[in-house]
C-alpha cells in the first residue's frame, strides 16, 4: 500500500470512529462545528501532510530521531505560541528554564 493510501486509511478510520462517537454522544453539538474559527481548518490540511512526511522520513532517519525531531518542533512552536500569545493563548514569556529545555532537546537531536 502506498503512502497516500496509507494516510487516507488512517484518516478514514479516524473519521469513522469520530462519527460513531458523535452519533452516540449524549449531548450532540454539531452546530458548534460551523461556529469555530476558520484557522482551525488548517489542522485538516496539515494533518495528512504531517502523516505523509513522517511516513517518508522515518525509514530514512530512524524512529528515535523522528520522535525527538517531532518533540523539538512541538516544544519550539509552543514556546513561540506562548511568548506571542498566538491562537488565543495567554502570553507567557520565554524564560531560561524553557530555553534550557529546548536546548537539551536540540542536544539530544544532535547526539542522535
Amino acid at each position: 500500500m502506498g503512502y497516500f493510501s496509507a494516510t487516507l486509511s488512517i484518516f478514514l478510520v479516524g473519521a469513522l470512529l469520530l462519527s460513531l462517537a458523535l452519533l452516540f454522544a449524549p449531548k450532540r453539538q454539531l452546530g458548534a462545528l460551523f461556529q469555530q474559527p476558520r484557522w482551525l481548518l488548517t489542522g485538516g490540511l496539515l494533518g495528512p501532510i504531517y502523516v505523509i512526511v513522517l511516513t517518508l522520513a522515518t525509514p530514512l532517519v530512524g524512529v528515535g530521531m523522528t520522535m525527538v525531531g517531532i518533540l523539538c518542533g512541538q516544544v519550539a512552536a509552543s514556546l513561540a505560541i506562548d511568548h506571542f500569545g498566538w491562537l488565543g493563548s495567554e502570553r507567557r514569556r520565554v524564560d531560561g528554564y524553557r530555553l534550557a529545555a529546548l536546548a537539551m532537546i536540540l542536544a539530544a537531536l544532535w547526539l542522535m
